[in-house]
């Protein structure tokens, strides 16, 4: 018996990409931290002591989880590539043309022959909203007593989860900052851009195209 063909969203649990926030099938939130690096190697034995007691301050002050994802790639350099080649059509020298093609054909060879990898860091951050099951369930008015609809309800309860999410972030930048890291809470396009990556891997060069919420 042949199985049927599935597509890869059937087995991503992602229900929405909204505002730059992933909504999950079970209604759960997530947000995307990167985070810059620090050379640890180069510290002193004092600083390297002060990251660690800060970082694990960090930790022990959350009163939630968080995933800390690394991500290795090899380094593309099909971007800085395209950038030389445009440089040696406005040479003027042929000199500098020969240079400029000698220089490119140095970068080829070199990341040809060495695997020169890119790393980034990312600090996944979560939320889940409370579910009330049919007992606990109650009918919910707004102002003056108007009595509010499904849409509303939905509404004012992601707002509120959005709210709450905002929360933890902020915990986690500002305990990040102590210690001298910088983070972005990534946008709709970018988590879109991480995703497409990461399933994709063969296929960086593709155009991504995406629908907001």
């Amino acid at each position: 018996m042949a199985l049927s063909a599935k597509a890869t969203q059937e087995f991503v649990p992602i229900k929405e990409i909204r505002d730059g926030i992933i909504k999950l099938k079970d209604n759960s939130l997530r947000a995307v931290l990167m985070v810059s690096s620090t050379n640890f190697a180069l510290k002193s034995e004092d600083e390297r002591k002060a990251i660690i007691y800060q970082f694990q301050n960090l930790l022990n002050s959350l009163d939630f989880s968080i995933q800390i994802v690394i991500q290795s790639r090899r380094l593309d350099i099909r971007p800085y590539i395209t950038l030389l080649e445009e440089r040696e059509r406005e040479q003027k020298s042929d000199l500098m043309k020969i240079q400029v093609r000698e220089y490119i054909g140095f970068i080829k060879a070199f990341t040809e022959s060495t695997n020169i990898m890119t790393k980034h860091f990312f600090i996944i951050v979560p939320y889940s909203p409370a579910i009330l099951g049919k007992a606990g369930g109650k009918i919910s008015f707004g102002r003056f007593g108007k009595k509010e609809t499904k849409k509303d309800t939905q509404q004012s309860g992601f707002e509120e989860n959005i709210t709450q999410l905002e929360q933890r972030i902020s915990v986690i930048e500002q305990g990040l900052i102590s210690f001298g890291l910088r983070t972005a809470v990534l946008k709709t396009e970018e988590v879109v851009e991480l995703f497409y990556k990461t399933f994709n891997p063969g296929e960086l060069e593709k155009a991504i195209k995406i629908n907001e919420k």
